[in-house]
């Protein structure tokens, strides 16, 4: 594993260079204003008050959108030439192809681990937390809320369960490559916690049908 993410960084190495240098000043420019600016929406809600912690903290999450999309322009650049080269053999193209996944889910692990290292000597675990649904569009919060209001009758032991699995999701969905794919981490996950709760006893479709009574009931009432 080890050897694979060498080669991976090294093809990285290589990649990213090449990359950069097809990049004009100008869009190099307009890139890093983007990711800056996201990362800029993300620690403004982290109440720090100190503003060279605030521009470190910043800088730390801005790095790794970066960081994180120089892995997948490897990948992507990798499986293109995987595909020219084993185009007309099968076998050997989804080896090739399965074997850069692996590197480059290597790559993303090792990456993640430096990450929450770097959040973490900044900032409390509450902030880091904040800083992980900012990557992740409040989808954690937004569904364990809506879990709890769809269903009144969940026990402590299955809210527990709901949180633990909407984490795992989110720790995965922090490294994803787009909106989408952010998206269908917790799409997964939720569809875990549906069939657990479904074999716990709970008509999912009749809870919905439900809350949504509820809702409409106090919103006519405001």
């Amino acid at each position: 594993m080890k050897a694979s993410i060498l080669i991976l960084l090294l093809t990285c190495s290589s990649v990213i260079t090449a990359f950069a240098q097809q990049m004009t000043p100008d869009e190099k420019a307009k890139y890093v204003k983007v990711i800056t600016e996201r990362a800029d929406k993300i620690v403004a809600n982290l109440n720090i008050a100190d503003t060279k912690k605030y521009e470190k903290v910043r800088n730390i999450i801005r790095d790794q959108y970066s960081n994180l999309n120089d892995i997948y322009t490897v990948r992507d650049a990798r499986l293109k030439e995987i595909k020219a080269k084993h185009q007309d053999n099968k076998a050997e193209r989804d080896t090739a192809i399965a074997k850069q996944s692996r590197a480059t889910d290597a790559a993303l692990a090792k990456l993640h681990k430096k990450y929450i290292g770097k959040l973490s000597a900044e900032l409390s675990t509450e902030q880091v937390d904040l800083v992980k649904n900012g990557m992740t569009y409040n989808v954690l919060p937004i569904t364990y809320k809506a879990y709890q209001e769809q269903i009144l009758t969940l026990t402590e032991a299955q809210k527990k369960q709901i949180l633990i699995w909407l984490t795992e999701a989110r720790e995965h969905a922090i490294d994803a490559e787009s909106s989408d794919k952010k998206h269908a981490w917790f799409g997964k996950y939720k569809g875990r916690i549906n069939n657990y709760l479904s074999a716990a006893g709970y008509d999912l479709k009749k809870e919905g049908i439900e809350w949504e009574k509820r809702r409409k009931a106090k919103a006519a009432s405001n």
